[in-house]
């Protein structure tokens, strides 16, 4: 008689890293960048800005994959958004001080509220990366603030290219000698997974559905393709037996 695995098992018995992608998995960079603004410029619209600085962000990256613009950090990046939009919410007084500090925002992202205990869950049984288009300046610096316990940070920075480009999956099985499919994605944008599928990894979706605010929910609705399909990260360890 034999028995059929099941996805949770599967991926518990094979997949030895989970690497994890960040803005909106594991932190709440639309809530953080709202918070912020709220306090130090109450007058403008934060939902309108933080979406606006974010809806920036693949145009950008889709410069420098085009060889547009050679290799550009993401801090770069936020910054050269963030200067085109200050005009649009009335900021365009704001001295450079006053940029620096607020394009640093997305060092200081809080962590959602289940992340730390299902990290720290996770960690007992598989080693926990980030696989981000984050630099790692920014990553370590939003890890150590919101204590966010990676074994290791892995960056597009390290491979030089920004996901969904195949070199940041492959890269991260070959940092840890590892095949493919005993690496997982951990994401709630289904671009990213696909991608990581189409290069062989493991994929696990966790809902965010207020990712874009709580105005702006998102549908949650399982696709197919997802190894695991989890409702918060503690929700992910519970699955994987964590």
């Amino acid at each position: 008689m034999t028995t059929t695995q099941s996805p949770a098992d599967s991926v518990a018995g094979t997949v030895k890293v989970l690497a994890f992608d960040i803005f909106g998995t594991v932190v709440d960079w639309h809530g953080s960048i709202v918070r912020e603004m709220q306090a130090l410029h109450p007058a403008v619209d934060a939902d309108a800005f933080a979406l606006a600085w974010r809806g920036g962000y693949q145009p950008a990256m889709a410069r420098v994959m085009r060889g547009e613009q050679g290799w550009t950090l993401i801090d770069d990046l936020h910054r050269g958004i963030l200067d085109e939009i200050l005009s649009r919410f009335g900021l365009a007084h704001l001295s450079e001080p006053e940029r620096r500090h607020l394009n640093r925002v997305w060092h200081r992202l809080d962590a959602w509220p289940d992340s730390v205990e299902g990290l720290t869950r996770l960690k007992t049984r598989f080693t926990i990366t980030s696989l981000s288009n984050g630099n790692i300046g920014l990553l370590t610096n939003m890890a150590k603030r919101a204590g966010l316990p990676w074994d290791c940070v892995l960056s597009a920075e390290v491979f030089k290219a920004y996901k969904p480009d195949p070199a940041t999956y492959l890269g991260v099985a070959k940092v840890f000698g590892l095949a493919p499919a005993e690496v997982a994605l951990v994401a709630t944008h289904h671009d990213d997974l696909a991608a990581a599928r189409g290069c062989g990894l493991r994929t696990a979706y966790v809902e965010r559905p207020h990712e874009l605010g709580a105005a702006h929910p998102k549908d949650e609705t399982p696709q197919p393709g997802n190894d695991l399909h989890a409702t918060s990260l503690v929700d992910l360890a519970r699955m994987l037996g964590c």
